[in-house]
């Protein structure tokens, strides 16, 4: 498969765009377990035209990373017009926009999936980043529509397409299901056979193993498949996806001891990146789903929620033994 100039393997697995979760040290851990290509956390274009440096440490990476995406949102043709250049000059891999985002916050300033209440006003705000990134493709990524009698998803790839994005993802949600319920994968079918159409679609939504990776490859004909939640505390879905797509067969599920320790390397780089402080914060999102299926998984993370500094949450985690029972106060 090939996005624009890009390169990337046969039925290529990306990882999903998540606010304050695909961070860099996130996104380095899983390419190093297969994801063929990740991308950053949506940026406010209002906060990179700012020069907010919140917004500029999001856009960082390290070469380990590539192939990259930098992700951006907003409501304002100027500002997207100004962070897409922004963005540009980081260097990345391509530039992605957001049209897909169900959150109220974001949804209000006409950002987002807001976008897909007004196909013209999308056309005009993506079509605006396309003249302005000169060097870099552009991809989109959406939704399915803002609820169920706005879907109109293979017109929207159509106009993309014509204006010159290189490729789309579509969350097979629609806006006013937000996260609910199951996505609609027979949509995805219905995109790839749609006269005309020669982009890659990227299908997103509900692949949580690797099996359910294959079958959305199956079903739907999509040309990659993107993971988001599903990747959260258990970066080994990419390889494993991988081998089952290629040899048909389930590789074991990762050890007590691999879980413990790959946590670890997280906890380090997530600490390397954002300082101490905000680094060991960062993480204790992430302990829940490490730790889900460990015998007393439970306690182990609420002790290690008690800690701020990293030094005594490794020695925790790499000394762990399942039969070990906190007392927790």
């Amino acid at each position: 498969m090939k996005i624009d100039s890009i390169t990337l393997p046969e039925k290529p697995l990306f990882l999903a765009p998540m606010e304050d979760v695909s961070d860099s040290p996130f996104r380095q851990i899983c390419r190093r377990k297969g994801a063929d290509i990740v991308f950053t956390e949506f940026i406010s274009s209002e906060a990179l035209i700012r020069d907010s440096d919140i917004a500029l440490h999001k856009m960082s990476y390290t070469e380990r990373e590539r192939p990259l995406g930098i992700q951006i949102f907003g409501g304002r043709e100027e500002a997207m017009e100004g962070a897409a250049k922004v963005a540009e000059s980081n260097n990345p891999d391509l530039v992605d926009i957001n049209f897909g985002c169900p959150v109220y916050k974001v949804v209000k300033k006409g950002a987002g999936a807001a976008c897909l209440k007004d196909i013209g006003m999308m056309e005009r705000m993506a079509g605006t980043v396309v003249d302005a990134v000169q060097k870099k493709p552009v991809t989109v990524k959406t939704r399915l529509g803002w609820d169920d009698e706005t879907i109109k998803i293979q017109e929207v790839a159509l106009m993309l397409q014509s204006i010159g994005v290189k490729a789309l993802t579509v969350h097979a949600r629609t806006r006013s299901q937000k996260y609910k319920g199951e996505a609609r994968w027979e949509w995805l079918k219905k995109l790839k056979n749609t006269p005309g159409l020669e982009i890659p679609i990227i299908g997103n939504g509900d692949v949580t193993t690797p099996e359910l990776a294959k079958k959305m490859f199956d079903e739907t004909g999509v040309d990659g498949v993107m993971i988001g939640r599903g990747a959260i505390g258990n970066p080994w879905i990419f390889e494993r996806s991988r081998h089952y797509l290629e040899t048909g067969e389930l590789l074991p599920e990762p050890t007590l001891q691999e879980k413990l320790e790959l946590c670890a390397e997280q906890l380090r780089l997530s600490v390397e990146h954002q300082g101490e402080r905000y680094g060991v914060i960062i993480m204790k999102k992430h302990y829940g789903q490490y730790l889900k299926g460990i015998r007393n998984g439970k306690k182990l993370r609420l002790e290690l929620m008690k800690y701020d500094t990293m030094d005594p949450i490794l020695e925790v985690l790499l000394n762990y033994k399942e039969e070990e029972i906190f007392t927790v106060v």
